[in-house]
């Protein structure tokens, strides 16, 4: 799909790493919950409900098969992939490194087939539950054929996440994870920032700190170890880019984009759109791509205001160097996370997941491991 080697390698990393969190531990995240009620015995038990579905993005095609299918198989559940038609390859190397690594056959089944057949294949009686990360439009009509046969879901619909910089940021170390947050994967990334809320007061210096660090981006072959944006995962996507940049010259806009231009290939030079308003699409809808809005506003409360907009709300970043007031600030964000001072990325030992449109329930930490089973409660008495 496309993502530059050197960021590829450190997706399979990420992978190795949440293999092991779970191998360490999950034995004492599963273990009874003892809770005393005054009986002679009263505990949770955590039992695996069976056959789980999950269906998968290609923006991520190792990490996001393995934070899901991880966890869930560590509670005991057996898994039925069907991952993005775009990466059947990426899909059928997991299933293999599974059945390398002592899997017994069927625990992990990749299936090759299109999105008509797995909504099908969701409504069997088989399937137990069901995980999406992918669109609002697919976690609707997931949700719908869930809700109809009352089985638990997971869904991670994605974002248009907040990068708040405050008057009293350190603008140099604000502006490269501002780089690397927006660009990341060329920018598609559900979890990227893609609205960068700037006070007023600091604009001007950020955007210069910000233009040098995106004018050093190299754009082109992904297998070339210097390069560190690669070509979109889908020509389609070019025109939808080009959509949202015309919408938004149309309201004003001046788009700067850096880079030569690529004759051949998915390519799309990285872009800054300096003073976007929160009319303009690229500031409302989910940007799979290297634009970059910079929004400016007045103070912290605008910021938080203009953050909580949208319709999504999956992980927020704001960058002070007051502590405390950003902590405040993050309080009032609506969001399944807030990163103060960093890059907002998900951690197996941290839940990840949304609010409002950006999804429901959980995925890693204790919180995803239960996601997907049945929580038992026991009460002996003499």
């Amino acid at each position: 799909m496309g993502k530059p080697i050197r960021q590829s390698r450190n997706e399979v990393q990420k992978c190795a790493r949440l293999c092991d969190y779970y191998a360490e531990n999950v034995a004492g995240l599963l273990q009874d919950e003892i809770v005393d009620i005054g009986a002679e015995k009263s505990y949770m038990t955590f039992e695996p409900l069976g056959v789980i579905l999950g269906i998968m993005p290609w923006s991520f095609p190792f990490w996001q098969v393995f934070r899901f299918a991880v966890p869930a198989m560590c509670a005991g559940n057996v898994c039925v992939i069907k991952h993005a038609s775009n990466v059947p390859r990426s899909a059928l190397e997991i299933e293999n490194i599974f059945l390398e690594a002592g899997f017994p056959e069927n625990i992990f089944s990749t299936l090759l087939i299109d999105s008509n057949a797995a909504m099908e294949i969701l409504e069997e009686e088989l399937v137990d539950g069901v995980s999406l990360t992918g669109s609002v439009g697919a976690g609707s009509k997931i949700g719908g054929l869930a809700g109809k046969g009352i089985k638990p879901l997971v869904l991670e619909l994605g974002g248009s996440d907040p990068f708040i910089v405050l008057e009293d940021a350190g603008i140099e170390r604000a502006a490269q994870a501002a780089v690397k947050s927006r660009f990341l994967n060329a920018g598609q990334s559900c979890v990227a920032a893609k609205r960068l809320i700037v006070v007023e007061d600091v604009v001007v210096d950020f955007i210069e700190a910000f233009e040098l660090r995106v004018q050093e981006l190299k754009v082109g072959n992904p297998m070339d170890e210097e390069n560190d944006i690669g070509p979109l995962a889908k020509k389609e996507f070019i025109e939808s880019l080009e959509r949202v940049l015309n919408d938004a010259k149309k309201r004003g806009a001046d788009p700067q984009v850096y880079g030569k231009k690529h004759e051949k290939g998915f390519f799309f030079n990285p872009v800054i759109i300096p003073a976007a308003s929160t009319d303009m699409k690229v500031c409302n809808v989910e940007v799979f791509g290297p634009i970059a809005p910079v929004i400016i506003v007045k103070d912290g409360d605008d910021a938080v205001e203009i953050a909580n907009s949208t319709m999504y709300g999956l992980g927020a970043k704001i960058w002070s160097r007051d502590l405390d007031r950003a902590e405040r600030l993050a309080k009032r964000i609506k969001s399944g996370s807030v990163s103060v001072n960093g890059m907002a990325k998900s951690d197996p030992r941290l839940p990840f997941g949304g609010v409002k449109m950006s999804g429901i329930g959980r995925e890693l930490s204790q919180y995803g491991l239960k996601e997907f089973v049945n929580i038992k409660t026991v009460v002996v008495n003499r």
